[in-house]
């Protein structure tokens, strides 16, 4: 069996693996698994990784356990058999993310731990491509002619490369806190270069912001929008929450 290669972009695995460098280690359910890159580094941690995909089919670590499942369905597993979880590019292939943060709640047991990525489509180069083109990077048109190349390119496992879900942070931090998390800290896979360009907007964006009540800003969540994470991050964006 060859080895497995990563189907997420190398610093998004980096990320995940420093997040948890210091976390208790414990039972833990990688979701999507893909082929099982990350599950090795997670294992290799000292974790008890198991894993659940789509496409079981696809994974190639012989010795971790992968269960066949689907995120906008139940998950084959009981109810807080795990202290931690991650979902890494997944809530994008889905048409039911609200499903999937609430299978993650049911599975996880309090105090849990819950890492999950999305592209990040609200830094301020991804916002000028929306206006400009009116799509992101990651959600292009999905036109007759993109679907039959990802159906040549991954033949009967489309969902594998289809975008279908533009999920953002604040649809992330809702669901989180609607399935009972706690939200701790958000993170990039790494920082982008060359935006000085955009650094004037930047700065319209947090002096307008800056015009609301207190409590106005409190609610829309004015701060975080605007953070570094969020308006400066990168390609992707990881979140880390608690199950309380």
């Amino acid at each position: 069996m060859s080895e497995p290669k990563a189907l997420a972009h190398e610093a998004i695995h980096e990320t995940v693996e420093n997040i948890l460098a210091s976390a208790k280690r414990g039972r833990l359910l990688d979701v999507p698994a893909g082929e099982g890159a990350l599950a090795v580094r997670l294992q290799q941690m000292g974790f008890g990784v198991e894993c659940c995909d789509l496409y079981p089919e696809i994974f190639k670590v012989f010795d971790l356990e992968i269960r066949s499942g689907n995120l906008d369905t139940r998950l084959p597993y009981d109810d807080r058999d795990f202290e931690h979880i991650v979902c890494v590019e997944g809530l994008e292939h889905i048409e039911n993310p609200s499903n999937a943060i609430s299978e993650f709640s049911r599975l996880l047991r309090s105090g849990g731990q819950l890492i999950v990525s999305v592209p990040n489509i609200m830094n301020i180069e991804e916002r000028f491509k929306w206006l400009i083109n009116g799509y992101t990077s990651h959600f292009k048109p999905l036109s007759s002619e993109a679907r039959a190349k990802i159906g040549r390119d991954f033949p009967g496992m489309e969902e594998i490369a289809l975008h279908v879900n533009p999920i953002g942070y604040s649809e992330v931090r809702y669901l989180l806190e609607k399935y009972g998390f706690a939200l701790e800290q958000i993170y990039v896979d790494k920082p982008k270069t060359n935006l000085w360009p955009y650094f004037p907007v930047v700065g319209l964006i947090r002096l307008i912001g800056r015009f609301s009540s207190a409590a106005s800003r409190k609610a829309r969540w004015t701060a975080e929008l605007n953070s570094n994470e969020v308006l400066l991050g990168g390609n992707t964006l990881i979140f880390r929450a608690t199950k309380i």
